[in-house]
């Protein structure tokens, strides 16, 4: 869905609200209600097989985004990571990555499994914090714990209660966590890092619209000019607006700030889900759901309470 290369760290250590945050708060916001939008677009498309929804997406958010970087002058930044096999090697993993998350996103939409997807998104950053404690040794506090252990019982609940396991929502946690994991070590700007990205898939999506319109099964311009043929092209710029505008904020305000806002998302497909698309939420549903927001809740208590003494003790440096 969206970048986890910018995803937050609540605990990062921040303190300070940087200058500008009003504004920063609208650009955040807008970026987390257009992806907490998403559904609502790829829904849209729902009659195109997900696979070429996938190359439209790459193809045009490339475009999108190169003529971006050039425009705005960051050409010098792509410049570098291109020439940085480091980085191309990296991203080339987090591309592949990306592109199963984007996949089985657009393909949940199109089956109607919303509300799984969203599942997967609000238990993506306990599953962060997993994969940092066992990849970069990350120490996980008591609180940090629970909230992992009451995550999983929720998806154990569902898992029992509803009868199948929730796939689409452990792929989508999973694939986003180590997307984010692994683009941390190529340490390149996100809108730059995710151009390179897309110059890496490009060709492969080409090739295969390409294939689609020869043997006649491509949706794109298969006749007059029309709503499906703009909606598909507007993949690029629904991609990369929302990218854009959490930069700018994150220049603006505090990682945790940021961090919080970012449950916006999922609770954004979670109300598309049941309210407008009408899926089924029953009462295993709302059993394993509450564990999950349980989790969240403490993790995000745990987070204050490292950020509120350190925000205290510079009060007092600055006193």
């Amino acid at each position: 869905m969206y970048d986890t290369s910018m995803q937050t760290n609540y605990a990062s250590g921040d303190i300070e609200e940087p200058s500008g945050s009003r504004l920063g708060t609208v650009q955040g916001l807008a970026a987390y209600l257009i992806w907490g939008s998403f559904p609502l677009y790829f829904k849209a498309v729902a009659a195109v097989p997900a696979p070429e929804v996938l190359a439209h997406r790459i193809v045009w958010s490339g475009v999108f985004l190169l003529l971006f970087v050039f425009v705005t002058g960051k050409g010098t930044e792509l410049g570098k990571i291109l020439r940085d096999w480091r980085s191309i090697a990296i991203l080339g993993c987090t591309t592949l990555l990306i592109s199963i998350n984007w996949l089985v996103f657009i393909k949940a939409v199109a089956d109607g499994r919303v509300l799984e997807s969203s599942l997967g998104y609000f238990i993506n950053p306990l599953v962060s914090v997993l994969l940092g404690f066992f990849f970069l040794r990350e120490r996980l506090t008591a609180l940090q714990k629970v909230s992992i252990a009451l995550a999983a019982a929720g998806v154990i609940l569902q898992t029992v209660m509803v009868g199948r396991v929730p796939q689409v929502s452990l792929i989508l946690a999973f694939s986003f966590g180590f997307y984010g994991l692994i683009r941390k070590a190529a340490r390149v700007p996100a809108v730059a890092g995710l151009t390179v990205e897309m110059m890496l898939t490009i060709p492969l999506a080409i090739i295969y619209l390409v294939f689609l319109m020869a043997r006649g099964q491509a949706s794109f311009m298969s006749g007059d000019i029309g709503r499906m043929d703009f909606l598909l092209a507007m993949a690029g710029v629904v991609t990369a607006i929302p990218l854009i505008l959490y930069g700018a904020a994150l220049n603006r305000l505090r990682l945790s700030t940021m961090g919080i806002m970012q449950y916006v998302v999922p609770t954004g497909h979670f109300l598309w889900a049941v309210l407008v698309f009408g899926e089924t939420f029953t009462r295993a549903h709302l059993v394993s759901f509450a564990f999950i927001w349980a989790g969240l809740a403490l993790y995000t208590w745990d987070t204050f309470a490292v950020i509120r003494p350190a925000t205290q003790a510079a009060g007092q440096v600055e006193g």
